[in-house]
């Protein structure tokens, strides 16, 4: 038996190491053909804390918390106890071998029982999550296991659930054996004396020898299979995890949210002043997958295909085609089948591949669901909520993928919904995706009872003035957004806050052209407003809109521009709490006890954390009852505008917004407030939608923050 043992073990063992090592080198190679990705390797120390934060602390996976539980102590079952795997192989030509100076340490002893037990344990819990939510029948598709390749997560478990049983099993042995005192097997003696007790030694030798066969045969036939598939993320993502997460784009840990990044031409942003200068086979956006940055084919190849993404995808909850895992696994897939061509040093070696191989490289990326990588109903679906960012718990970042096929769907190809015709032509004519009059800017201030500043006709700069008030053209053309726009004018009078609007001299941040792939129309109108910033000597801004907000916040400093931008919630919840704002209870006592309930936009919470300011203001309007909706901040749902998807139409599926406006009413609110005038008019469209239907009250309004604050102030 020892020796039958010996061999087949050192044999596997030699197949398995031979085939990992190729498969990395093939890995690390697919990798090497994306794009410079600068910034990657910058603050060493500090991306060195970030991943051993991450690691140790499980902080990603902790957003699920049982989940994350269950999780750590598989992770560090896995790592802690590789050792175990070297004592096998010594119990191979000594069924008594331990481990040297620390095998028989009661310390070392304790330290693998325990994370022997609790990876058992939890191996079990998530074998059974899996099993209790699998993609079945018609509500299959709401499984974040849907897509997911069932075999090579049920495989994986089930190396590990056999790996764990094997450890208790050789520790039983050994202490039948006579190696310790149950001092020594605090939690596995039992074991030995239920299952070995009585046997002779060479029997319980010969068992030992089994066993430890059987455990290395386990472990190498899980990295010979893996190694044979290097598309197998749930595998793999145990080694380029710690990678994935080392690069991250912000090296102290935050979310890829917030600014989107330039378009870059071997590792440097695009010029679109000198734009001619570049060369004419340059790729502006993602056209192919080996367009994508390296840091991008890390991604999609860490991708453990958990599927807490797409759970979270608006899109993908309201029936539409779009689920940021499938883009990632799709992605990924293609990349390392059309690797073989890509990696061919010849004409001559290219010919000579297979026909699938060639295939590929045919392939459009993006496309009919048919035909292409990407189906460009997909990509065109998303609402760039940020929620599959958020989420992931190996930062992968879907967001900056899904946009930079859009830049190049748009500026290469010019392919792109109907809908968005209009909104180029607004903001290129007009400066405004209403294509409305510059010269009615300021037409939203005409009926308040005190005159607002705008600089060069009131105010020469705004020097003069503490704050640049940034109206946007929301704020400036939209009724309901007007409203919200007069109310923070309105508080900012009151708290003695001097201010002054920029009127005709403000245009579109260019927010809803970026993210819809239109990068010239948003550097044009960034320059120009950028200029205006120069000119005007513009430091400190405030504004009402959370796209405004998040643009002027973190990308306008790609154009050298730096701003000290806040939010009006977080204006005015300083204003407030220094005394300057004084909410009072309502004299009408049918106003008392009326019910709020808050949206949470995403521009303003997930990609800038923003979450207690609209909430504390809410907190303190006396009178009030304050109702959380189930998703809210890190899990919220989107309101469906994000991503230029408000000037796009839902034509699949079911309405996001109407899906949001749904659980806001479900909360029995009267007043569903949220802080971005994007947001208002999408839960204000799903709420009339609901109460033409009969199932919300005639009653409930949508407002902003700032309108119940100024309710409530103005009470006094």
């Amino acid at each position: 038996m020892q020796i039958l043992a010996i061999i087949v073990s050192l044999a596997i063992a030699l197949v398995g190491v031979a085939l990992f090592g190729k498969t990395i080198g093939h890995i690390v190679s697919v990798i090497k053909l994306g794009q410079p990705a600068p910034g990657r390797t910058d603050q060493p120390g500090q991306r060195s804390v970030t991943l051993a934060k991450e690691t140790l602390l499980h902080t990603r996976m902790l957003q699920w918390s049982h989940i994350g539980v269950l999780h750590w102590f598989v992770a560090f079952g896995f790592l802690g106890l590789v050792l175990s795997l070297v004592t096998a192989f010594g119990q191979l030509f000594d069924a008594h071998y331990a481990l040297p100076i620390i095998g028989h340490w009661f310390v070392f002893e304790w330290v693998s029982e325990f994370l022997t037990w609790t990876g058992l344990v939890s191996i079990i819990g998530l074998m059974a999550i899996r099993l209790r939510h699998l993609p079945r029948g018609s509500e299959g598709r709401y499984s974040r296991f849907f897509g997911s390749r069932a075999w090579q997560a049920y495989y994986v478990e089930y190396t590990i659930f056999g790996v764990l049983v094997s450890i208790v099993l050789l520790r039983g042995l050994e202490y039948a054996l006579g190696a310790g005192s149950k001092f020594h097997f605090p939690s596995t003696w039992f074991v030995g004396d239920a299952l070995f007790g009585g046997l002779s030694e060479h029997t319980l030798e010969n068992t030992v020898y089994l066993v430890a066969m059987i455990k290395i045969i386990i472990s190498f036939a899980w990295m010979i299979t893996i190694s044979l598939n290097a598309t197998m993320g749930v595998a793999w993502h145990r080694f380029t995890a710690w990678p994935n997460i080392w690069f991250k784009r912000e090296a102290a840990g935050g979310t890829a949210l917030g600014a989107l990044q330039p378009i870059m031409v071997k590792g440097e942003p695009i010029d679109f002043e000198n734009i001619d200068e570049l060369d004419e086979d340059a790729a502006l956006g993602v056209g192919k997958v080996e367009d994508f940055t390296w840091k991008g084919l890390l991604d999609f190849t860490t991708c453990t295909e958990c599927g807490r993404c797409q759970s979270q995808c608006p899109a993908w909850n309201t029936d539409k085609s779009l689920s940021p895992k499938l883009i990632m696994m799709n992605l990924r897939e293609h990349a390392y089948a059309k690797a073989p061509y890509l990696l061919a040093s010849s004409d001559d070696e290219r010919k000579s591949l297979s026909q699938l191989v060639l295939d590929e490289q045919e392939k459009p990326l993006v496309g009919p669901a048919d035909v292409a990588v990407i189906d460009e109903e997909a990509l065109w679906a998303c609402t760039s909520c940020g929620a599959c960012v958020q989420q992931c718990p190996v930062d992968i970042e879907h967001v900056d993928a899904i946009m930079d096929m859009r830049r190049y769907q748009v500026l290469i190809e010019s392919s792109f919904p109907s809908e968005l015709n209009g909104l180029f032509k607004g903001l290129e004519n007009k400066g405004n995706p209403w294509n409305m009059s510059p010269s009615g800017r300021m037409d939203w201030a005409k009926d308040l009872p005190f005159e607002v500043k705008q600089v060069g006709t009131d105010v020469e700069t705004l020097a003069e003035v503490e704050y640049l008030f940034w109206v946007g053209c929301a704020g400036a053309y939209e009724d309901r957004a007007k409203k919200t726009t007069q109310a923070v004018a309105e508080l900012l009078n009151i708290a003695g806050v001097t201010f002054a609007v920029l009127g005709d001299g403000e245009t579109c941040t260019g927010d809803p052209a970026r993210r819809s792939g239109n990068e010239f129309v948003f550097q044009q109108l960034a320059m120009q407003n950028a200029e205006v910033f120069k000119e005007t000597g513009a430091k400190k801004v405030v504004s009402t809109c959370a796209h405004c907000f998040n643009t002027l916040k973190n990308e306008y400093s790609q154009l050298g521009v730096e701003l000290d931008v806040i939010h009006h919630t977080q204006l005015l919840n300083r204003l407030v709490r220094e005394g300057k704002l004084t909410p009072v209870a309502p004299a009408d006592s049918t106003l008392n006890g009326q019910k709020i309930t808050y949206h949470d936009p995403c521009y303003l919470g997930r990609h800038n954390q923003v979450y207690d300011a609209p909430r504390e203001l809410l907190d303190i309007i006396p009178g009030a009852e304050y109702a959380e909706m189930p998703r809210n901040k890190t899990k919220s749902f989107c309101c469906g505008a994000g991503g230029a998807r408000m000037w796009m139409e839902e034509k699949v599926g079911t309405r996001i917004n109407v899906n949001r406006t749904t659980e806001a009413v479900e909360t029995g609110a009267d007043k569903i407030a949220t802080g971005c005038p994007f947001c208002r008019v999408m839960l204000s469209d799903g709420l009339t939608a609901k109460q033409a239907d009969g199932s919300a009250r005639e009653e409930v309004e949508v407002q902003d923050v700032a309108q119940l604050l100024l309710s409530s102030v103005k009470r006094g």
